[in-house]
C-alpha cells in the first residue's frame, strides 16, 4: 500500500489575465520508506506540488491520500490533524521558534499533539542524538550554525515518526560541504527509521542519493536518471 498517493492532481494560476497550468493530472505514489526527488527549472510547480502532497494548497482537480486517508475530502481541522499524526515537513529555511532551545523545538510537534512532556522530551533527545547533536540540545537557535539549525529541523520533522516526510531544498542553504552531511543523516535516518522522503531540490547529488528521481516539466512527472 502506498504511504502518499496522489491520483489526476491538477493546479492552475491566474496571472495578468492568463490561465497558467502549473501540474497536469499528476499521478504520483510514495511506497513505505521510499526515497524520491523531484527536480525541475524555478517556476515549473514542485513547491506546488509538494504543498498539495502535504495538505496545505487544494488541488483544482483530483486527490491526495495519506495512508487511505483523503486529503481533500475532509474538513481542515481533520487535515491538520492527519498531517500532524502522519507527515513531517522540511524546509530550506529552518522556521525553528528561536525563544526555544534545540530540544523545545524538536519536542514541540509531540506536545502540540498532547504527549506527556517527559515523553516528548525524550523522543527529541533521541532525535538529536541521531543527527549527531546530542551535546548542543539546551542551545537556541541563534547559538547554532546553519547546518546544525537545519538538522534540528530534520529531527523535528521525524520526532513524530510521521509516514512520510516532505522536504523543500533541504541543502539548499547551506554550504557544500555541510549539504553532503545533511544527506548523510537523512540516508542513515531513513535506512533507521523507514520513512518515506519526497524531496524538492535543485541539488542533483542529493537527487542521485535518493531511490527514484522525476523532472517536472511542463505538468507533468518524468523519470530522470541524475546519476
Amino acid at each position: 500500500m502506498a504511504v502518499l498517493q496522489a491520483t489526476g492532481v491538477s493546479r492552475e494560476y491566474v496571472e495578468a489575465g492568463q490561465t497558467l497550468t502549473i501540474l497536469k493530472a499528476l499521478d504520483f505514489s510514495v511506497l513505505p520508506g521510499q526515497r524520491l526527488a523531484i527536480v525541475g527549472s524555478s517556476g515549473s510547480g514542485k513547491s506546488t506540488l509538494l504543498n498539495i502532497l502535504g495538505g496545505l494548497d487544494r488541488p483544482d482537480t483530483g486527490e491526495v491520500h495519506l495512508l487511505g486517508d483523503a486529503l481533500y475530502s475532509v474538513s481542515e481541522s481533520r487535515r491538520c490533524r492527519i498531517r500532524n499524526e502522519k507527515l513531517g515537513f522540511v524546509y530550506q529555511f529552518h522556521h525553528l521558534l528561536h525563544e526555544f532551545s534545540a530540544l523545545e523545538n524538536v519536542a514541540m510537534p509531540l506536545l502540540i499533539r498532547g504527549t506527556a512532556v517527559a515523553q516528548a522530551r525524550e523522543a527529541a533527545a533521541e532525535l538529536l542524538e541521531q543527527v549527531g547533536l546530542s551535546h548542543r540540545t539546551r542551545h537556541k537557535p541563534g547559538q547554532l550554525s546553519g547546518g546544525e539549525r537545519q538538522r534540528v529541523a530534520i529531527a523535528r520533522a521525524l520526532v513524530t515518526r510521521p509516514a512520510c516526510v516532505l522536504m523543500d531544498e533541504p541543502t539548499g542553504n547551506l554550504d557544500r560541504h555541510t549539504a553532503e552531511e545533511v544527506q548523510s543523516y537523512l540516508n542513515h535516518l531513513n535506512q533507521t527509521l523507514g520513512i518515506a522522503f519526497v524531496v524538492v531540490t535543485h541539488d542533483l547529488q542529493l537527487a542521485s542519493r535518493m531511490d527514484q528521481a522525476f523532472l517536472l516539466e511542463e505538468g507533468r512527472l518524468v523519470p530522470r536518471s541524475v546519476v
